[in-house]
């Protein structure tokens, strides 16, 4: 079988995780990366050996003959490109989340409407075997019917300060939250209808970081049931990088979840750590874990003529309760998700 033409664009942080997935992949050459930052684009073509490398995403799809492209630039900077892909008549992989507006997943929703290709934005927690676990049981009905949750996920204060140069442009809302959305509608296979949202900026912006430590919400599902979900940047630094924890509470049983995805603790002179053995691990050279499997299963739906879950109707929803979510926060109010929106 002829090897397919990928992209990435974005090669800085998880951009990295698409190139090493795609490179890892038998049927996947990587052709092309592109990046602003020049400095970025020739570490990791020169690390993976790929000469094609843009600084404009345009100049990109005008020179190469690509089957598909993975977007992973900021969280407010996917619209265009994904459009220009589209137009292009080029299958897109796209971080979550999908957009930061509605106006903006409408311009990529018409796109797709008029050139058609496979779509779909990397929620990967639906391939978290923990999560694959939940969505058995709760669809076994092993647990009853879902009636109340709690979900956390958060990042240590390294994150917005050192890792991400553009959070002062974005929120953990929109940075973690999303992940989270989308994991619980497809858990519980159900919308939301209401959220309730507190939000609280402190921290980060006495660190001259115009962006919120926190927000916490309640989240009401039109079958009924309600799930608290914390969202935080500004656990301490000595803190393991992500705390992710889950408890789905039903009329027949329980599922509990702590996702700290460091499972071996390295002690040293000066320092304490937790490698990563769930999320993107590399094993013997190659690089597994959940955080990988979904970029794995978008590159098997473009080679072997699949259509990917998580597709833009996935994206817009998680995006209609983002927005709803902000909107409580700011008015400090419930917000309502009206039917089908």
């Amino acid at each position: 079988m002829e090897r397919k033409r990928f992209a990435v664009i974005g090669v800085g942080g998880w951009g990295s995780r698409h190139v090493s997935a795609y490179a890892d992949h038998p049927l996947v050459e990587v052709v092309a990366i592109c990046d602003r930052n020049r400095k970025a684009l020739d570490a990791m073509g020169n690390k993976f050996g790929i000469q094609n490398r843009y600084e404009d995403h345009r100049q990109m799809f005008e020179s190469e003959e690509l089957d598909a492209v993975s977007i992973v630039t900021p969280d407010f900077a996917h619209a265009e490109l994904a459009v220009a892909a589209i137009q292009n008549g080029v299958n897109v992989l796209i971080e979550k989340p999908l957009a930061t507006s509605l106006e903006e997943c409408d311009r990529i929703g018409q796109a797709l409407r008029q050139h058609p290709v496979k779509f779909m934005v990397d929620f990967h927690n639906r391939w978290n075997p923990a999560m694959v676990k939940f969505k058995k049981a709760i669809d076994r009905g092993e647990v009853g019917e879902v009636q109340m949750g709690f979900y956390r996920l958060s990042d240590n204060i390294f994150v917005p300060t050192e890792m991400l140069s553009w959070a002062a442009r974005s929120t953990v809302n929109w940075f973690l939250g999303s992940h989270c959305i989308d994991t619980l509608m497809w858990l519980l296979d159900n919308a939301v209808r209401e959220v309730y949202t507190v939000r609280r900026s402190k921290v980060l912006k006495g660190m001259g970081i115009n962006t919120p430590d926190s927000y916490q919400s309640l989240l009401t599902f039109r079958k009924g049931a309600t799930v608290f979900l914390e969202n935080s940047w500004i656990l301490p630094r000595s803190h393991p990088l992500i705390d992710f924890k889950v408890q789905l509470i039903g009329d027949k049983g329980t599922l509990n979840y702590d996702g700290r995805p460091h499972l071996v603790e390295q002690f040293g002179p000066q320092k304490l750590e937790w490698p990563d053995l769930v999320v993107c691990p590399e094993v013997h050279g190659s690089p597994r874990g959940f955080g990988i499997d979904s970029i794995r299963y978008f590159a098997d739906c473009v080679c072997l003529d699949r259509e990917p879950m998580c597709g833009f109707d996935d994206g817009r929803k998680v995006t209609l309760v983002m927005l709803a979510m902000e909107e409580s926060a700011d008015t400090g109010k419930p917000c309502r998700i009206p039917p089908g929106a």
